[in-house]
Parts: structure tokens; sequence; C-alpha cells
């Protein structure tokens, strides 16, 4: 095993190394926007995935004395959560889609009992789910402003984000501004309708289920057998102390960078273009 020294150019190439993986990562699927978080809780999160990297890749660097695997580690940690496919923000999507199926089918059930949408709408929030109930206490809160329900509604669509509820939204704004009938037969076959796409997701994720589990299993299987190599046999890993190793080594981490990204990409479900953009800005 190598002596625990730190090598400026092998250093540098680490670092070029996770710059490259990091621009290679953006390239294959961009920058996409994400729901606002507490501030605290997103400090909280980067405070302790700041803290496990740090330990990690002290362990590694003075286990290894590689700075390319110990930068390797570090983006690890940080896009740990990221080989799952993006199954934390699918669950959400389902969760967020099976309340707003419920609050439609709510809405439709409380329109026969009120005079209009004015008074439905601050009615069916004691039946809407946890996730759907601070945007429609913002929705009833510009109602009570005097804002124009098209445009209120307009700017409900936009903070739900999700091509589903703009279905939805949509069938509300023009009834607010038809006054017509068969509200109630539209909400019912949308909420249908949402319970369908529902079960095909969950469909759909049961399958990527599996590329994602296959992802992880080769994502510890090659870190595992390198481990061993390292620890058991170093005299079969020696060449990599050196620059040049270092180099390769930086290759083979784009490698299975890239590797990594696309089965990612594979397992990730594209969410649909949105029908309703922007009309919040509408009077």
């Amino acid at each position: 095993m190598g002596a625990f020294t730190f090598d400026p150019l092998a250093l540098l190439a680490g670092a070029v190394a996770g710059g490259g993986l990091f621009l290679f990562c953006v390239s294959l699927y961009g920058l996409r926007p994400r729901p606002p978080r507490p501030r605290r809780h997103l400090v909280k999160m980067l405070t302790t995935r700041t803290a496990i990297a740090a330990v990690a890749a002290a362990l590694v660097l003075i286990v290894t004395g590689w700075p390319v695997v110990a930068v390797g580690t570090v983006l690890l940690v940080f896009a740990w959560r990221g080989l799952s496919g993006g199954a934390a923000e699918e669950r959400a999507a389902m969760r967020r889609l099976e309340g707003l199926a419920a609050w439609t089918e709510s809405l439709r059930d409380t329109i026969a009992g009120a005079a209009g949408l004015e008074q439905a709408i601050p009615s069916s929030i004691r039946a809407a789910a946890p996730t759907l109930r601070p945007h429609l206490r913002s929705l009833i809160d510009r109602l009570h402003t005097r804002m124009a329900l098209p445009q209120a509604l307009a700017l409900f669509a936009d903070e739900l984000d999700d091509p589903s509820a703009d279905l939805v939204v949509a069938a509300l704004i023009l009834n607010s501004r038809l006054r017509g009938p068969g509200l109630r037969d539209v909400l019912g076959a949308l909420a249908v309708s949402a319970r369908e796409e529902l079960d095909m997701r969950r469909r759909v994720e049961a399958e990527r289920r599996a590329t994602r589990r296959s992802v992880q299993i080769v994502v510890i299987t090659a870190l595992a057998f390198a481990g061993i190599l390292v620890v058991f046999n170093p005299s079969y890993v020696e060449e990599y102390d050196g620059p040049l190793g270092q180099a390769v080594l930086v290759v083979v981490a784009g490698l299975f960078g890239a590797g990594f990204a696309w089965m990612r990409r594979l397992a990730r479900f594209d969410k649909p273009t949105r029908l309703l953009m922007g009309g919040g800005g509408d009077g």
C-alpha cells in the first residue's frame, strides 16, 4: 500500500474528475426545478451529508492514499439518493395525485349543496389531503382578498405544478367563466381518470423498482470488490499510487459515473408537459 502523501497533480486530477462528472450529469438530465423546501430542512440535510462525506473521504484517503478516490467518495455520498432513480420524487408525486383525486371527488360532492365554486372550494378543504391543504389555504386567502376566481385558480395550478392538476383546474376555470352546467360530471370523470393514472404509475413504479435495485447492487458490488483488493491485496493495486495511476482512476471513475447516470435516466419517470403554464399572470 502506498505511503500517505498528498500529490498536487493527483489532487488536481481528482478535482477535475469531480467537476467533469458533475457537468456530465447536468448535460444528461439538466437542472430541473424542484419544489421549495423549508430552509431549516435543507440546511440540516446538507450539513448531514457534508459530515458523512467528509468522514468517508478521510477514511478512504487514510486507507488508500488516493485523492481521486477520496473526491469520488464525496461525490458518491451526495449522489447516493440519486442512484435510486428518483424513487422518492415519484412516491411524492403519487401521493399528490392520490390527494388530488380525493379532493376532486370531494369538490364534486360539495358542489351539489353549495351555491357555486366560491363556496364549494373553502368547504372542500376539510377533506383535502395534507399535501394540498397549504395550497388550498392560499387559494382561499386569495378569494377572500377579492381576487378573480380564474386568476386565483391559475395561481393554484402553478403552485401544484402537476399536469393532472392542470386538467382539474382548467375545468374549474372554464366553469368559473362560463357558469355552465355539468361540472359535477366533469369532475367525476377527472377523478376517475386520476385514479386510473395513479394505478398505472404504481404498476410502472413496481417494475422500475427492480431497475433501481440493480443500480444499487452494481454500485455496492463494485465498491466492495475494490475495497477488498485494497485491503487484502495491496500489491495488486499499487500501480495506482503514482500520478499516472491516479489519472487512470479518473477515467475509470468517469466511466462508472456515466454508466450510473445512464441507468438512473432509464429508471426515472419523466413528468408530462403541463397544460397550464404561467396562467397566474392573467387578469
